[in-house]
């Protein structure tokens, strides 16, 4: 291996901040939804029967239990700050902009928020207008006409800052836009639930338009997901124009260095086209959320999971189960990511829950179905109560594990998540793989996008789905094609995307 070592001096910033652009305050008074988190993650897309429009504390407490600072801890070297999602070596590099018509408030004395595009100040917890006017429609054209985006109020538009990650993980950071942006969009997606607003995932859109909107510089930032929020009924009205605005932004550090790999990636996985992303869309089947076929057979030529061929365990306890109560506003708020496990055991149950919460209730226009995944969930059980220890597989339509070889493989889940005691401690260690060559297919290069994507919300799911339950979990890297030899033949022509790590913390919060 080759040494890997961090310039301190050198570490960048952690927020965006434009010096020249006033900061509207976001109001903290948020009210408690009542939800109880493992609902919430779960919960399918509202209706749009009738209109949903958030207000300005609604969307306050969405941006906040999504992307927010939830808490700081100061120390010598200087501070700390927790974000709401979990976020790969805590360099917190994807940035969020809110697009909306004008947001009522429903504070007294307090202003309405103007339709326009603002970029989300994580420190403040305030937003500063890029652009001032509806501009929803320019998303609806770069979207191909999607209809979610059409008839949202709010549109929040997910970009990646390549520096910010890049500074200790150098090119794989390409890989962690997905997996960070997941995380966010987990909580938003569950936070939307618990306050009654429909929400979808967009991965297609025409990436010069948006990254044009947003008035992005390209060399260091770019988008990489849209989510629609609410409902109108009505479509917005043609965009006014889109000068170039080229504000100044306070450097991230003294010198940044450029990982070509990751703007090769960006650019061959690009749409260039209305047509091209409507194209894109109809190859895989994805469509509106409410409409997509809910059929055994996949709209997007993917092949389904084998039924299974050896033992099974069937995962049927989940009414039985005392299911948290915790509301999601109180999951989030507690939530981080475990730097030390117990080697206790979890129950059955337990698992149960995390597995089946967390694989429910991602409306995307990458998915043909809320019953279909990219990724495929597979387990090194240590530490289970009733469930012999070994590598299994999750067949998640029919709610059960399927036993591919039993054994103690502590040691070995130590060294597939890159050598660290974390996942050799963990009581299940969950290694999300796909079929890249089949969805790059099907999907072309976007496909290699939203599968990343997918596995980060799946795995900000898990998180939430561990903690409502006060279990820990922590995200980690791995050595890909030892993953996939692990868990072979089963997982043979696969690739490894994520991990997952989950069990009983040793310091408990």
């Amino acid at each position: 291996m080759h040494p890997h070592v961090l310039d301190w001096e050198n570490k960048p910033l952690l927020f965006k901040i434009y010096p020249t652009l006033e900061v509207t305050r976001l109001p903290r008074d948020f009210h408690e939804t009542g939800m109880p988190a493992l609902t919430a993650i779960a919960a399918p897309r509202a209706s749009t029967e009738k209109e949903s429009i958030p207000d300005l504390e609604t969307l306050a407490e969405l941006l906040f239990f999504s992307a927010g600072v939830t808490r700081s801890k100061k120390h010598p070297q200087g501070e700390t700050f927790f974000r709401a999602a979990a976020c790969t070596g805590a360099l917190y590099e994807i940035e969020l902009y809110v697009i909306c018509t004008e947001l009522a408030s429903k504070t007294p004395g307090q202003h309405a928020l103007p339709a326009g595009v603002y970029h989300f100040g994580a420190a403040e917890f305030g937003l500063r207008q890029l652009r001032s006017g509806d501009f929803r429609s320019a998303l609806v054209e770069a979207t191909g006409g999607d209809p979610a985006v059409a008839h949202a109020p709010v549109i929040v538009v997910c970009t990646g800052t390549y520096w910010r990650n890049a500074w200790k993980y150098h090119s794989r950071t390409y890989r962690h836009f997905g997996w960070d942006n997941g995380t966010i969009l987990a909580n938003l997606l569950a936070m939307s639930a618990a306050t009654r607003l429909p929400a979808s995932i967009v991965a297609g859109f025409v990436d010069q338009q948006v990254n044009a909107l947003l008035d992005l510089d390209t060399k260091k930032e770019v988008a990489f997901s849209i989510a629609a929020i609410g409902h109108m009924n009505s479509e917005p009205q043609p965009a006014p124009p889109i000068p170039k605005l080229t504000l100044p932004v306070v450097a991230y550090s003294q010198q940044e260095v450029e990982y070509p790999a990751m703007r090769k990636m960006q650019e061959a996985s690009s749409l260039d086209s209305a047509n091209e992303v409507s194209a894109w869309r109809a190859k895989h089947g994805g469509t509106d959320p409410l409409v997509r076929p809910a059929s055994k057979a996949s709209a997007s030529g993917l092949p389904k999971m084998p039924a299974p061929k050896g033992t099974t365990v069937p995962l049927d306890m989940l009414e039985k189960a005392a299911a948290a109560t915790d509301t999601i506003e109180q999951v989030i708020s507690r939530r981080g990511s475990t730097r030390q496990f117990s080697r206790d055991p979890i129950t059955l149950q337990q698992l149960a829950l995390m597995l089946d919460r967390s694989t429910q209730g991602i409306p995307a226009d990458f998915l043909d179905s809320q019953q279909s995944h990219l990724n495929e969930l597979h387990l090194i059980v240590n530490n289970v109560a009733g469930l012999t220890a070994g590598a299994y597989v999750y067949h998640w339509e029919r709610k059960l594990l399927e036993l591919l070889k039993a054994g103690d493989f502590r040691d070995k889940a130590g060294y597939l998540g890159l050598e660290q005691q974390l996942p050799a401690d963990a009581a299940v260690d969950v290694f999300f793989l796909a079929d890249l060559k089949k969805i790059l297919e099907n999907y072309g290069n976007r496909g290699y996008r939203a599968v990343q994507l997918e596995a980060g919300i799946l795995g900000g799911k898990l998180y939430l789905a561990a903690y409502a339950q006060r279990l820990g979990a922590t995200g980690l890297t791995f050595y890909d094609d030892d993953v996939v030899g692990f868990f072979s033949p089963h997982a043979k022509g696969k690739s490894a995307i994520f991990l997952v790590a989950l069990g009983r913390s040793a310091l408990r919060r």
